[in-house]
């Protein structure tokens, strides 16, 4: 890791207010599918690298919240679209914690298979395979007009401004995380 975790009594007045906006915000309630943080209060994933920029790292980790938890794509949709964009940017952080939230989604061990091989798998329904199809296309350039078409066919337009911004975010995550050196297994303990 490049950037050293931070502790919550080495943040500043700003780093300390965005910490408090992360471990109190959505992603802590519910199901934790992997840990937001370690024993000792570092942040796991991209968010201890959100505290060394919290001008830029808030409004980014509340896109991130909007997108995990109020867009209108079901839970399989979304994972299956984060878990394509982690396939495509060979991010293993987003990966082995999405893998655990897609499998509480319904997600399938064949499903999951299918996108680490860099494969559109083959989903429930049309609304679903749109989605990831479209999610394929976006990931690797573009959704051209015969795959903007297709994923019309079955996606409402506020569903693809949903999902061309998942993709945007969490192909960023999965740069910062590159660039970082984030470990990709999230950390239970202090390290």
């Amino acid at each position: 890791m490049r950037l050293p975790r931070l502790t919550p009594d080495e943040l500043d007045s700003d780093q300390a207010e965005l910490y408090s906006e992360i471990v109190g915000g959505p992603r802590s309630k519910g199901p934790q599918h992997f840990p937001l943080s370690a024993r000792d209060g570092t942040l796991n994933g991209p968010f201890n690298a959100f505290l060394y920029a919290p001008a830029l790292s808030r409004p980014l980790q509340a896109l991130g919240a909007a997108i995990r938890f109020e867009t209108t794509l079901t839970a399989r949709e979304r994972e299956t679209a984060i878990l394509i964009v982690a396939a495509r940017w060979n991010s293993a952080f987003e990966r082995a914690s999405h893998e655990a939230v897609g499998r509480a989604a319904g997600l399938t061990a064949d499903e999951m298979l299918d996108v680490q091989s860099g494969r559109v798998p083959t989903l429930i329904d049309a609304h679903e395979q749109a989605v990831a199809t479209a999610t394929f296309a976006i990931a690797h350039g573009d959704l051209d007009d015969t795959g903007w078409a297709a994923a019309s066919a079955y996606l409402q337009a506020h569903e693809l401004v949903e999902l061309t911004t998942l993709v945007g975010y969490y192909a960023a995550l999965a740069l910062q995380l590159r660039v970082f050196r984030v470990d990709p297994a999230p950390t239970t303990s202090s390290a």
